[in-house]
């Protein structure tokens, strides 16, 4: 597709495929969206499914209680996709991660 950004899903996957959206085929957030070793191929762009993936994300590298440096959120993201950069905005805009204003700091807000 022409106007398809690297990184980004359009849609969600085929329906009949594995991780589609047919009934049972669903397995959360990044049906469809992760390779064999459980990274993600692509970002989502619809910003549903985008959203639900953030709060997965969110959820399951970050503790709630702990202060985070911006390498150490970088290496955990980078555990799922090679764009971290763009994980790590989306997690903010979302509002899921609270950053300092210099940067350095990062704490899970939800």
């Amino acid at each position: 597709m022409a106007d398809e950004v690297p990184g980004t899903a359009e849609d969600e996957a085929p329906r009949g495929t594995p991780g589609g959206t047919r009934r049972g085929r669903n397995r959360g957030p990044a049906a469809g969206l992760t390779t064999a070793d459980g990274r993600l191929t692509a970002i989502p762009r619809r910003t549903a499914r985008r959203d639900a993936l953030l709060v997965h994300l969110a959820e399951t590298l970050f503790a709630r209680d702990r202060v985070y440096s911006e390498p150490e959120v970088n290496a955990a993201l980078l555990t799922v996709h090679d764009d971290f950069p763009a994980l790590r905005r989306h997690l903010v805009e979302a509002g899921l991660l609270a950053r300092t204003r210099d940067g350095a700091a990062y704490r899970r807000v939800a």
